[in-house]
């Protein structure tokens, strides 16, 4: 499924999914992922899940090409696997004619795309995507909104959270709202 986490500025989105992802811990409770133990089994985990922060996590003196082929290398993918997915997910997003350019050169909507591809670069079975089209223009959030929804159709699960109501409705299957850490 698609599932939509919103709530405003400060509510706790982003802190649940690091605690998600393990890149936080949480003070109480436990989370489960896929039938895992999200504290225990953290490493098993994040073998299986993709993250796409809100702000782009990739090198801008690395191109395109590179820092997907550096992203793979990060979960141990073979060199030629490499090579090969990163040039699949370049055409994917329409990239392919700026693969080679350095990230500082890639426009707004360029980069969203790119750091989305970097998330999915070890074909996860569940992505996480922190406001995936805040701050860019119309063509591309419209064009990751389709992809997504493709990803899904795929069989992907994706937890995206947004602060677009009409963004959710059209994409997710269900919708969970935070307000000060409460759902």
């Amino acid at each position: 499924e698609i599932f939509g986490f919103l709530g405003p500025n400060g509510a706790g989105k982003t802190t649940t999914i690091n605690m998600l992802t393990g890149l936080a811990r949480p003070t109480a409770g436990e989370i489960r992922i896929a039938g895992r133990d999200g504290l225990k089994e953290r490493k098993k985990i994040q073998q299986i899940i993709g993250i796409v922060p809100d702000e782009s996590n990739l090198y801008d003196e690395m191109s395109g090409f590179e820092n997907l082929v550096f992203c793979a290398s990060l979960y141990g993918m073979k060199k030629a696997r490499r090579e090969q997915r990163a040039r699949e997910l370049l055409r994917q997003f329409a990239l392919d004619h700026a693969g080679n350019k350095p990230f500082r050169t890639y426009s707004k909507g360029m980069k969203r795309k790119l750091t989305i591809a970097a998330g999915l670069i070890h074909e996860p079975e569940i992505l996480f995507l922190d406001e995936p089209t805040t701050g860019i223009d119309v063509e591309s959030a419209r064009q990751i909104r389709r992809f997504l929804i493709e990803l899904n159709a795929g069989g992907i699960t994706i937890f995206l959270t947004t602060h677009y109501l009409e963004e959710a409705e059209r994409l997710c299957h269900r919708i969970g709202f935070i307000v000060g850490g409460e759902i």
